[in-house]
């Protein structure tokens, strides 16, 4: 039987790294193919990778609660026969791969020219223009940069930044010091201060204050490690804050009509399986105001705005372990039966581990929910690289005025998160304003 080589899955757009969190297999036991394998952690997933083949997990590469880049090798399955050979560390493979061929390697021997007229004894002019300083200067940085083993996604960071990603060459904590997210946005963190502290002054030269020590609990305390997702979420809401400039408005929003339409056609669909919450109106109503103001379903790539022609929306689902985003693809396409079935399933398939790359990949817009835990509104924060996030508050009965009468209603505060580098205050609300107009105006079957 061949190796069959275990790989680290890219686990959505903009992902090139992933925790390995547990091992569901041990070294000489059998697995089938499809048969989940290990559970792996990133900032947008946290979800099990079945086998690529059946057989016997002959090695196990890659340790309980590593990060590693994607398309690295962390098993290899066979039949247990043999062993597998051991692959070269990466910093030998590359090095070997920038050696000259052997024949290039040879030494040229300059031709003789004792005795021999009309040829002038010295060194031959150099053909061929010369190279400006100024190029090999641009040239040996560019290597540099080639040279610091980081992903994509960093490199971007850096760019964004202005940070100089050889400085950072050997302080990766990733594996054989490759620079991660995590230490790009750390790094993002300290720069500031570290810059002032560098940059030079005319200024006559002042004593810094001393900081002052780091307050400490004095009682007892008990010091729990983050989980991998949980690092992730937090990496990516620091880089979320430092990227977007965040403004939030609210909405108070009168939920009578489609509270009615729920309690009309929950028996109903039920009976064919489906569970049908008030979020899959709000998901409808977000859909249809994002086709009227496209630039809240944009992105932003440096000075560039991106628009998407698809809507594909994200719905923030709560796990005991942490929070996953999963998507509803072409959410302006599906009736409110349709989107009530996409979000039972990718709910209970968020809840059973069982979410595949493609179910959070490619999301342009985003609707968390904490409201049936209580909570009357909320400011959430933008899911990168998006530039807008709707959060709904809890519907509660309270007395409103109506046509100069007070009357009970059911009420929700909503609120929209936006990013103001490239969504105007007016067009937010316009959005949100669309959005209200559909929910209090949703038709009664």
């Amino acid at each position: 039987m061949a190796e069959t080589k275990v790989i680290m899955p890219q686990m959505g757009e903009s992902i090139f790294e992933g925790t390995l969190t547990k091992w569901l297999k041990k070294e000489g036991e059998k697995v089938a193919r499809d048969e989940p394998l290990f559970e792996i952690s990133t900032d947008k997933i946290d979800s099990e990778i079945p086998a690529p083949a059946s057989g016997v997990v002959q090695k196990i590469l890659v340790k309980e609660g590593q990060t590693v880049q994607i398309n690295t090798v962390v098993a290899v399955i066979g039949d247990g026969t043999s062993k597998p050979q051991e692959a070269p560390p990466a910093e030998k493979a590359e090095a070997k791969s920038k050696l000259p061929p052997k024949d290039s390697a040879k030494e040229v021997k300059p031709l003789s020219t004792e005795g021999k007229p009309g040829i002038q004894k010295g060194p031959a002019p150099v053909a061929g223009p010369v190279t400006p300083p100024e190029t090999q200067e641009e040239d040996r940085q560019e290597d540099e940069r080639e040279r610091t083993r980081s992903s994509p996604l960093v490199r971007r960071i850096a760019k964004e930044h202005g940070i100089d990603l050889p400085a950072l060459a050997g302080k990766g904590t990733g594996l054989g010091g490759r620079i991660t997210k995590r230490d790009i946005v750390s790094y993002i963190e300290q720069g500031p201060a570290e810059s002032k502290q560098a940059a030079p002054s005319t200024a006559p030269a002042r004593e810094a204050p001393p900081e002052p020590e780091p307050m400490k609990f004095s009682g007892d305390v008990e010091r729990i490690p983050m989980t991998p997702m949980r690092r992730a979420i937090a990496e990516h809401m620091v880089l979320s804050r430092r990227t977007s400039a965040h403004v939030t408005t609210f909405f108070e929003v009168d939920c009578s009509r489609i509270v009615q339409a729920r309690d009309k056609q929950r028996a109903e669909l039920e009976r064919s399986g489906v569970r049908l919450t008030v979020t899959p109106f709000f998901v409808h109503a977000a859909a249809n105001a994002l086709k009227r103001f496209p630039i809240v379903n944009s992105s932003v790539e440096g000075d560039t705005i991106l628009y998407k022609r698809a809507i594909h929306i994200g719905v923030a689902v709560s796990l005991e372990w942490g929070l996953i985003v999963p998507v509803i693809k072409n959410a302006d396409e599906k009736n409110l039966l349709g989107i009530a079935r996409a979000l039972n399933d990718l709910g209970e398939r968020a809840r059973n581990k069982r979410l595949t790359p493609e179910d959070v990949r490619d999301g342009t817009f985003t609707i968390t929910n904490p409201g049936p835990f209580g909570g009357l509104i909320g400011t959430p924060i933008i899911n990168q690289p998006q530039v807008a996030i709707m959060g709904m508050g809890g519907i509660k009965k309270r007395a409103v005025v109506i046509d100069d009468a007070i009357a009970i209603r059911p009420m929700i505060m909503l609120s929209l998160s936006f990013d103001h580098r490239v969504i105007d205050g007016a067009v937010a609300d316009q959005f949100m304003a669309e959005v209200q107009k559909q929910l209090e105006n949703w038709p009664l079957l």
